[in-house]
């Protein structure tokens, strides 16, 4: 005899299919937060960027997001960042790049970077938590993630060069 359960009183569910209802709630919703409260800057290479200003050069230790999985993840779930630190995505090829805050708890500025190493554009001070979305206006071949204010406060400005292996070409 299968046993049935009312849910909502609307809806009269087998055992069964409660299980099933209640495992995929789980992986939905539960799982996702897990992980991200199981990420640690150890799940990313660590690598350094120069980033030259108008005044002198920043030398910032960035973790390394190379593929989609890392791209996905980000800085999610993270409570804070070193004040010189930040994440750099790296995409194989310059595209235009879309991104948003969701499930990021902390307030970053967003550096677009063409192939040639410059600065395409800066987002400053983005929201957290926010479905809005972010986009470079032109191809870009990597984001540099830092904590919101770094940009300001270092003098990093739209058209100064990142130096990074990232962006070495050929001559």
């Amino acid at each position: 005899m299968d046993t049935l359960i009312t849910i909502n009183r609307s809806r009269t569910f087998g055992l069964a299919k409660f299980c099933v209802f209640v495992a995929i709630t789980l992986i939905a919703t539960v799982i996702p937060k897990y992980l991200l409260a199981q990420q640690s800057p150890s799940s990313f290479s660590m690598t350094s960027v120069v980033i030259e200003t108008r005044t002198d050069a920043q030398r910032l230790t960035m973790e390394l997001a190379e593929d989609a999985g890392q791209h996905a993840l980000g800085l999610m779930g993270r409570q804070s960042l070193a004040s010189d630190s930040g994440m750099i995505f790296v995409y194989a090829r310059p595209r235009r790049v879309s991104m948003w805050m969701k499930d990021t708890l902390i307030p970053l500025d967003m550096l677009f970077v063409r192939l040639d190493g410059i600065i395409e554009s800066i987002v400053e001070r983005t929201t957290p938590l926010s479905l809005t979305t972010i986009r470079s206006e032109k191809m870009v071949r990597a984001v540099i993630e830092l904590n919101a204010g770094t940009a300001k406060r270092l003098g990093i400005e739209v058209g100064n060069r990142v130096i990074h292996d990232a962006f070495n070409i050929a001559k």
